[in-house]
């Protein structure tokens, strides 16, 4: 079998030949083939980079070049037919996997998490766009706050998928959670209070009153917090 080089371009990189961007993901999959000698394989993967296209599946045992595969996702139970485009012996910078096209284009075949990572780029999109439209500078900074907390969470789906998919445990992740969930909460709470110094806060402001228990019962709370780990600090 003849390898065909990749094409370069004039400055002596590698041309992308790639129909659509990929994004970064961590969806499990199965992968099912018949090898040369008509023995069933299967496999399990993880697809680490996707498009509607096909995407790299991180793998340690795989099928050859060209062969024929039967891909699901662990996760929807859906299933897809591809072919194998590269493997590590037979493209440079392939390693610890494959590289597979769709039969048939699909995007939804790998799930929320692609749609995720797409609405995370169109969102960033928006902003340039928003940028170049002028907008109010603090309407800018509201919509960044919000891309910003959309982009955390997303992060975190991804995180906590991975540990899914290790069997690790998640303690310490969801602490960090916890931390990025208080970071907001106090920027927030600045943001009320720049709003109640300039006067845009009165009494019958709908949610005042909501809020207002809602705080008193989370100063409670701290201030449990506070107490024990005052104590253990004196101890």
């Amino acid at each position: 079998m003849v390898i065909k080089k990749r094409q370069m371009a004039p400055d002596g990189t590698k041309v992308e030949r790639r129909r659509s961007r990929r994004f970064n993901v961590a969806v499990p999959i199965e992968v099912s083939w018949s090898g040369s000698n008509g023995v069933a394989n299967k496999e399990e993967a993880v697809a680490r980079q996707v498009n509607a296209n096909g995407g790299y599946l991180e793998m340690s045992v795989y099928p050859e070049l060209g062969s024929r595969v039967t891909l699901a996702n662990f996760l929807s139970a859906q299933t897809a037919d591809a072919r194998v485009l590269a493997t590590p012996t037979g493209r440079e910078g392939v390693q610890n996997g494959i590289i597979v096209e769709l039969i048939t284009p699909n995007e939804g075949f790998w799930g929320v998490n692609l749609q995720v990572k797409k609405t995370s780029v169109e969102l960033q999109n928006l902003e340039r766009a928003l940028q170049s439209e002028g907008i109010d500078l603090r309407l800018l900074k509201e919509y960044r706050d919000a891309v910003d907390y959309i982009r955390t969470a997303s992060g975190a789906v991804q995180q906590l998928r991975e540990c899914q998919l290790r069997g690790l445990d998640d303690t310490e992740f969801l602490n960090v959670l916890t931390v990025e969930r208080m970071r907001r909460t106090i920027n927030l709470c600045m943001e009320v209070i720049t709003d109640l110094d300039a006067g845009r806060v009165k009494q019958e402001t709908k949610g005042v009153e909501e809020l207002y228990r809602s705080l008193e019962q989370m100063r409670d709370r701290l201030r449990r917090v506070l107490k024990i780990h005052n104590g253990l600090t004196k101890a």
